[in-house]
């Protein structure tokens, strides 16, 4: 089953499982990550405006959409794309996948990483091999170059995603260089997952691979992050210079699976990209609510005594470090990072995280992603409109008035923490409230 979808299942079957009173509101969602704003109004008119185009588009996206995706690069990321190296299709998950159908090698997967990646890997039984990150949580050249040089392939592939899904940080534009000195001289092709980029909270520091190693990366973005527009389903891949064989194969698969995107959704999509001053004013509040957002998860996490956390620079996720605590979970059964995201699903703490094995770490890895994006978005967007927070003062108000389940989520993690440093050292199994974890 793919993790996403396990997921799913599992926060599902766990809640309706739980007969307290308390669980009818649900629970707090740390897990799933999907922005809460509103989708842009350009967009939703241009949908409107729309829905009578019933003909299929061209299969790599319709002419205007790729020469407006071809002028958003151009402005906010600096990189000069011919429309005809864009391809459209029905979000970036399934553009990876058939990338990845097509490329020839094995495949270098980053560790933590986002967890829809391995399980197109395992799908497509292409050979792949995990690569630990540095205690800065990204990748070191040094470690790609050793695990590129045991590798018999002509060509490999590594999987950069950038801004970095789980940890919410970024690679600066020495960072790259240096990745991409390994790349040339190993001969290692770039899926470049871009999808967080414009969520980057100081934009300027953002720098697309396509920028450093364009004749090696094929970059991946779309509308869902961005544009909190998941549910459109529209991604798109710029191809690197002279890839035209591989465009070919690629245009005949996307022909073969779905024969284009939905029309009406693509003339929406236009509008989502086109640079003016709404757009420009939507990327700036949405970024700086979830750094607002970020910044308070981050200091609340880290008060508590031994969990650590990556700083976000950019998306609505870190990743928190529950390891220190290891030893106390052992004592208490806890003995996976799944078994830990079960008692915190569960009462009285109702918290949904992603932890250890679901990063495509190992499951005694006590780590998890967290998102914080459980608030109403729209109402965010519209106090913040009328009420930019710039103190730091301000900024908690603005979490107090508009994130009240982030608030009270980040509470129960709190509450369990203390829970398990108190009952850890007096019996052989946990007793959490009604919930019992044998060993």
């Amino acid at each position: 089953m793919p993790e996403n979808l396990k997921l799913n299942t599992f926060l599902k079957e766990f809640h309706s499982d739980c007969h307290h009173q308390e669980c009818n509101f649900g629970f707090y969602g740390f897990a799933f990550g999907q922005s809460p704003f509103p989708v842009p109004k350009s967009m939703q008119e241009a949908l409107k405006q729309n829905a009578d185009k019933g003909t299929y588009a061209p299969v790599p996206g319709i002419e205007e959409l790729r020469e407006t995706i071809s002028r958003y690069n151009k402005y906010y990321f600096g990189i000069d794309v011919d429309p005809k190296r864009i391809y459209v299709g029905p979000g970036t998950k399934e553009l990876l996948y058939n990338l990845l159908e097509i490329l020839h090698g094995t495949v270098i997967l980053p560790s933590p990483s986002w967890l829809g990646y391995l399980p197109q890997i395992r799908f497509l039984k292409k050979n792949f091999h995990l690569l630990s990150t540095s205690s800065n949580k990204k990748i070191s050249p040094y470690d790609l170059k050793k695990i590129s040089l045991r590798l018999p392939d002509r060509q490999k592939i590594l999987i950069l995603n950038n801004p970095n899904n789980p940890t919410g940080l970024i690679y600066d534009k020495s960072e790259l260089e240096e990745i991409t000195k390994v790349c040339r001289d190993q001969n290692i092709i770039v899926l470049s997952d871009e999808i967080y980029a414009q969520t980057t909270y100081d934009f300027d520091k953002f720098v697309s691979m396509a920028k450093i190693y364009p004749e090696g990366t094929f970059v991946t973005n779309g509308l869902s992050k961005s544009h909190s527009s998941g549910g459109y389903r529209l991604g798109y891949v710029i191809f690197p210079q002279h890839a035209l064989n591989v465009k070919s194969q690629f245009k005949k698969i996307l022909a073969t699976e779905y024969t284009a995107v939905s029309t009406p959704i693509q003339y929406a999509a236009i509008a989502g990209f086109e640079i003016n001053k709404e757009m420009d004013e939507y990327f700036e509040i949405t970024r700086r609510i979830h750094q607002i957002m970020g910044e308070y998860t981050y200091n609340t996490l880290n008060k508590i005594d031994g969990v650590e956390t990556t700083k976000p620079q950019a998306t609505y996720y870190l990743l928190a470090d529950f390891n220190r605590f290891k030893s106390e979970f052992y004592k208490s059964g806890i003995t996976t990072s799944q078994k830990l995201a079960e008692i915190l699903i569960q009462h009285p703490y109702h918290t949904a995280i992603v932890a250890g094995d679901g990063l495509v770490l190992e499951r005694t890895d006590f780590s998890a992603r967290m998102a914080y994006v459980d608030y109403d978005g729209s109402k965010a967007y519209e106090y913040y409109q009328m009420n930019p927070p710039r103190s730091t003062s301000e900024k908690e108000e603005f979490v107090q008035i508009n994130a009240p389940r982030l608030i009270a989520g980040l509470e129960k993690l709190e509450l369990f923490f203390d829970n398990i440093g108190r009952n850890a050292d007096s019996s052989s199994q946990i007793k959490l409230d009604s919930v019992i974890v044998s060993r």
